[in-house]
């Protein structure tokens, strides 16, 4: 399990399902899955070569590893902010009142490798507000297209693939917000190393972005010093914790231009293993497996490195139709005979072929030029081979190997409508697990209002509110 430091905050957002896959378009929930069945298809053929899926332990002692990483770098040239300003966005709605910035930062000069960011500000009072990255999962999948357009961002892609509405839910009413396509290879993201563009692994994902940092608040020197936060969801159960050890470790060698406060990730991948487990005992819990096929299954498995073939022969029987594993309530997206796609049903404020309007918005050319991306790029949401799930019964399983004390147990939290919007538990040192009712994998595309109200405290680094004031 990955190592996690000690912070001010972490807030462990669950998100109790998200879309379904499809055979053309690879989307951010369905590489997880890939990625772990890749994984243990891997690991239960033999010893794991290194690769992408295993590297040295370098979190096990954090200030070896990186004390040979830069605590600062040159200023950006003069101009590179202006530079990268974004004039307007094609056919964005009108009376927008906030400032957006996106272009590319170089983190390896000898690979010629770059990451692309998209940055907006608070639309109110942006130079008291905290800063926040976003990073999105997959692994491999861009945080342009996912978190920045389908889920917390300040524009949506309408179902036309050429003109956004206003998220009105949207995080930077409360932060400054970066999305951050990483690693390269990822959306616009790139390297000029061609086989970098396939092959990444947690370390050097986590240095690239240390490094993005810094070079970026060179270009945004207003913002050193400012509280900051990091967040994530799906495979940055990884990279959020992983980079904020990152920071934390080179903090103590005089990188004090990040002010970390805390981190935020949703519907994390923690543990492989304990993930697998999770993931069938949801579906037997909500009754999507029957209780032979469940019983059979912890009967036969391990949820280890590796599983007997008779394991593996039961987990594969699994036959739950076509529903998404990510909502298992949610509609699921449809293709259409002349190629387009629909709904199967009708969710208020969910589209689940948000992802084929986002892949064609960022494909069209006015789009890369406005964005200052490199043009004629072939945009996709997620890049590479790997095709689960985490439910919050496998985040739960992760929680209680901590072995952290409880300091407020269990318990509803309200939105300011009176409704239950989760629930919540802290344990020692303010790390808090919270669930959301009522959303799936990409929590701000199902439940946009519960979303903020629990990014709303964890910037205040207080639980969510207890006490309804609806009054019979």
């Amino acid at each position: 399990m990955t190592h996690i430091s000690a912070y001010a905050v972490i807030l462990v957002i669950i998100l109790l399902g998200a879309s379904v896959a499809s055979a053309t378009l690879l989307h951010e929930r369905d590489a997880l899955r890939a990625f772990l069945q890749s994984r243990a298809h891997t690991l239960g053929n033999g010893p794991v070569k290194p690769d992408t899926f295993a590297e040295p332990d370098t979190w096990a002692d954090p200030d070896s590893s990186f004390k040979h990483l830069p605590t600062h770098c040159p200023s950006s040239p003069p101009g590179a902010k202006e530079a990268d300003k974004i004039v307007a966005l094609p056919d964005q709605p009108p009376r927008v009142n906030f400032d957006q910035y996106s272009g590319y930062v170089t983190v390896s000069e000898e690979h010629g490798r770059a990451l692309f960011y998209y940055f907006v500000e608070a639309p109110y009072e942006a130079s008291s507000k905290p800063l926040v990255l976003w990073l999105n999962g997959g692994p491999w999948c861009s945080s342009l297209g996912a978190g920045a357009f389908q889920e917390l961002g300040p524009f949506r892609v309408n179902p036309d693939g050429k003109t956004l509405s206003r998220n009105r839910h949207a995080w930077n009413n409360l932060a400054n917000v970066i999305f951050l396509e990483s690693p390269a290879g990822v959306g616009f993201s790139y390297s000029n190393t061609s086989s970098e563009n396939r092959v990444s692994g947690d370390t050097r994902t986590a240095v690239d972005a240390y490094i993005f940092l810094l070079h970026w608040l060179e270009r945004f020197p207003e913002y050193k010093g400012r509280d900051f936060f990091i967040a994530g969801e799906s495979y940055s159960g990884h990279y959020v914790p992983q980079l904020a050890t990152v920071i934390l470790a080179l903090h103590k060698l005089g990188a004090t231009s990040m002010n970390l406060k805390g981190i935020f990730v949703g519907n994390p991948l923690l543990d492989n293993y304990k993930n697998t487990k999770g993931v069938f005992e949801y579906l037997w819990n909500h009754g999507e497996i029957s209780d032979e096929v469940w019983g059979e299954i912890t009967e036969l498995c391990k949820f280890g490195p590796s599983e007997s073939a008779a394991c593996n022969e039961s987990m594969a029987s699994v036959n739950t139709g076509q529903i998404d594993y990510y909502n298992i309530y949610a509609p699921i997206c449809l293709p259409s005979p002349d190629g387009t796609h629909y709904p199967s049903s009708y969710l208020a404020g969910y589209d689940p072929c948000i992802d084929y309007h986002v892949s064609d918005y960022f494909n069209t050319p006015e789009v890369q030029k406005a964005i200052h991306a490199r043009t004629n790029t072939k945009w996709i949401q997620c890049n590479g081979d790997m095709d689960d799930v985490c439910p919050i019964t496998a985040t739960r399983y992760s929680i209680k190997d901590l072995n952290f004390s409880i300091t407020k147990p269990w318990h509803p939290w309200y939105t300011p409508d009176n409704e239950v919007g989760g629930y919540a538990q802290q344990y020692d040192g303010g790390f808090t697990f919270a669930s959301v009712r009522g959303a799936g994998h990409m929590v701000p595309s199902f439940q946009p209002k519960r979303a903020l109200v629990l990014f709303y405290s964890f910037l205040r680094g207080v639980l969510p509110p207890a006490v309804s004031v609806w009054r019979p």
